[in-house]
């Protein structure tokens, strides 16, 4: 490998663990280990990305006759391919989206809908393998062992991959968010296949006419000396396109796939740039509290019963949930004291448990945990109160009228 890609590199990882340091020391973090950490998550996960697209930037428009180590090229391809493969997941295990909702599902807090249509999702990957594959012949077969009709092909078949990457990247970028970072991996792929496309024909005009491909059949023989010429590559790959991707839609019909699904994959989608539908609101589960986060698990176990109103917002209502608030008003009333002294204790150590709860499987846990609790705190409320169920009952009631909340309800 090059030793001044190498130097570039590692004078990158340099800067990109030191400027943040001198950053968090500057505010003052006592934490030496927790400054390394934050410093090397900032520049591994923001400033690496974006390094790695400079790069692959400058080798997309640089000639090619010019640059003498291919080998440099192909390790930043690779390395940003596997990066961007990794980090992409990892920021999609994060996020909030749920890639299997669709726009009518109802969702919670701030959970957003799928960027693609659901149903449209086998159109979509077909596609997108349509593209791998013509990436990997490019990249792994050697050139004078493919003749130019296969290439346009292949030009053509990685086409319909990038063209997913563009509709992915008016779908999800925005400025103001974390989504912009989902678009690096498919601007990369992007750039890439404009960098394969002008290799390939660069050394394809190195190759001598004796070392180049030919066929028997004399209709694709007739076709591959058109295609001799590699600077109408890509317009031939452009016309070979359509083709291909019609031929493609045949097939996906075949499986039940309708042939407009590529558009509606987009534009049957809410929260996003080029969706046209608008969703039901989200439900708010206030995730402060073991009981209302426990409320949101399986309904077959957890048992919701209603709507209520927590904090200004909507709430998915269990019996537990009511009786575990009715104990606490029953504590306020006779004991204010001492529920004054056990709320901060809550708030100190409850919120963060509470917090990291994001699997209904793990509010099921917490609601079976929970459950000795709630024999205790009724047993409490009936041994003090003297109409026990119209207190438990009487938690979480909304102040307007029932008929505006019934779309809510029935998502129960």
């Amino acid at each position: 490998m090059n030793k001044k890609f190498l130097l570039l590199v590692l004078l990158g990882v340099f800067f990109m663990i030191t400027i943040p340091a001198f950053y968090l020391a500057s505010v003052g973090q006592p934490s030496l280990l927790a400054l390394f950490i934050c410093a090397s998550a900032f520049g591994i996960f923001l400033i690496l990305p974006l390094v790695l697209t400079v790069y692959n930037l400058i080798y997309c428009f640089r000639d090619w006759e010019t640059i003498k180590n291919r080998r440099t090229v192909l390790a930043v391809e690779i390395f940003t391919l596997a990066l961007g493969i990794v980090f992409t997941l990892l920021l999609l295990l994060l996020s909030d989206i749920k890639f299997k909702a669709d726009w009518t599902v109802t969702l919670i807090n701030n959970q957003t809908h799928s960027p693609i249509w659901p149903p449209a999702w086998p159109g979509v990957r077909f596609f997108l393998i349509m593209g791998i594959l013509g990436y990997l012949v490019l990249r792994c077969v050697p050139l004078k062992k493919m003749p130019p009709l296969v290439t346009v092909l292949s030009i053509s078949s990685m086409g319909t991959g990038m063209v997913i990457c563009i509709f992915w990247i008016f779908q999800v970028f925005s400025i103001d968010g974390t989504e912009c970072f989902l678009c690096l991996l498919p601007l990369n792929c992007i750039i890439i296949g404009i960098k394969i496309i002008r290799e390939k024909a660069a050394d394809w005009k190195k190759i001598e006419e004796s070392e180049k491909r030919r066929f028997s059949n004399p209709f694709l023989e007739y076709l591959n000396q058109k295609m001799m010429d590699s600077a109408v590559w890509p317009f031939q790959a452009f016309l070979l396109f359509w083709p291909i991707a019609v031929l493609g839609l045949i097939v996906l019909s075949l499986f039940g796939q309708r042939p407009d699904n590529l558009i509606r994959a987009w534009t049957e989608t809410s929260d996003w740039n080029l969706s046209t539908k608008i969703s039901p609101p989200n439900v708010m589960l206030d995730d402060h509290y073991l009981c209302t986060v426990a409320a949101g698990g399986h309904k077959s176990l957890v048992k919701p019963v209603r709507m209520g109103i927590r904090h200004g917002h909507w709430v998915i209502v269990n019996r537990q949930l009511c009786i575990a608030n009715a104990f606490e008003q029953v504590l306020e009333e006779h004991l204010p004291r001492f529920h004054g002294k056990l709320r901060n204790f809550y708030d100190t150590y409850g919120f963060p448990i509470a917090r990291r709860i994001r699997s209904p499987y793990v509010a099921d846990f917490i609601y079976v945990l929970m459950k000795p609790l709630e024999w205790f705190f009724l047993a409490i409320i009936y041994l003090v109160d003297e109409r026990p169920e119209d207190r438990i009952w009487m938690q979480y009631i909304p102040p307007i009228p029932k008929t505006n909340c019934t779309h809510i309800q029935e998502t129960l």
